[in-house]
């Protein structure tokens, strides 16, 4: 693999499986070999308009493809558990979509599969591979603006969207929380780690999904994160770092942001862009570029995004969801951090 290009499967075909086959066939050393749907027109057209050289009209032959060294899962995240765990078994290494499973105990389940089949697996949380996010990051771990006090961060889409949108489908995992609101908690965990409290409230939708969610973490050092997602307003999708000497603010689209700029107590505001030569802020190209290096190396998981990390989201995700009453069809019961329940209204 040193050698020669990383083989890419693209199992799926939807808009987010177009935006990362995209990214990838401008990278010199991937190439996209085959794809795979529960259509084999679907996989064929997909195939077609990106290049891939073999297209499969099921999941199972695809994993079985012995001429593909890593697979990304874009399928939704109802679906993350069957499709991830069925490559990773099939001896795959495995890039999964964002949030990486419904819950905390399927994120377990392909993480012990990973473990048992000695393969390299990854939550796709493009943001904690953004060269301008690892910026800040840096600069908060280096102590730039003080210990950290407090954070912001919001993600929200306007809608509105009809109740047979997959958003307010129970079965389909819908709601503002794991589409939108992963990434403000992520975000917060990228910089303070796990909470040790949750709380959180939610106006819940007619078919028990949460329309848009509140949360407040905290932790033992006294920082704090104020967290916000929504489908029924379209927010500034802003986030703020605070800390004891300085802050940081991250304007419109946080997550994949161009710029932000560091506060610093008496002295003037430093503004970081992002370089050019890295590509559109809505490139996947950073993450792609994260699996490749990380399989080359021959590591099992990524320093940018391991899987204690994404472990730790669930489990606030989760946390979140227990307060706020949302519970998808078929699960077991949720936990997460301690906190008090919160009140959900309808």
């Amino acid at each position: 693999m040193v050698e020669r290009k990383v083989r890419w499967g693209i199992l799926a075909t939807g808009g987010i499986a177009a935006a990362f086959a995209a990214d990838l066939v401008d990278l010199p050393d991937a190439e996209l070999a085959a794809v795979a749907s529960r259509s084999t027109e679907s996989a064929e057209a997909f195939a077609e308009r990106f290049g891939a050289a073999r297209a499969y009209g099921d999941w199972a032959s695809l994993a079985a493809d012995p001429d593909i060294d890593v697979v990304y899962v874009a399928t939704p995240h109802t679906a993350h558990r069957a499709a991830a765990g069925l490559c990773l078994e099939a001896g795959r290494n495995v890039l999964c979509e964002k949030p990486f499973t419904l819950n905390l105990r399927e994120t377990r389940e392909l993480v012990a599969l990973a473990r048992e089949h000695d393969r390299f697996l990854m939550e796709a949380m493009w943001m904690y591979c953004n060269p301008l996010v690892r910026r800040l990051k840096a600069l908060v771990d280096d102590g730039a603006i003080g210990e950290v006090r407090t954070v912001q961060a919001d993600f929200g889409l306007a809608g509105p969207f009809p109740s047979a949108h997959r958003l307010r489908d129970p079965a389909l995992g819908g709601g503002a929380l794991l589409d939108l609101g992963v990434y403000p908690v992520s975000f917060a965990q990228l910089l303070l780690g796990e909470p040790d409290s949750v709380t959180a409230s939610a106006r819940l939708s007619a078919e028990g999904v949460d329309l848009q969610t509140g949360a407040l973490l905290s932790w033992e050092s006294g920082a704090l994160a104020s967290l916000h997602c929504s489908i029924v307003g379209g927010t500034a999708a802003t986030a703020s770092v605070t800390g004891s000497r300085g802050r940081i603010d991250v304007p419109s689209g946080f997550f994949h942001p161009d710029r932000f700029v560091l506060h610093r107590d008496g002295r003037a505001p430093d503004e970081f862009t992002a370089d050019p030569a890295d590509g559109p802020r809505t490139s996947l190209r950073h993450e792609a570029v994260e699996v490749m290096r990380a399989l080359r190396a021959g590591e099992k998981e990524s320093p940018l995004v391991p899987l204690e990390g994404s472990l730790a989201v669930m489990r606030t995700l989760d946390a979140v969801r227990e307060r706020i009453g949302v519970r998808y069809p078929g699960e077991e019961p949720l936990g997460g951090p301690a906190g008090e329940p919160a009140t959900a209204t309808v």
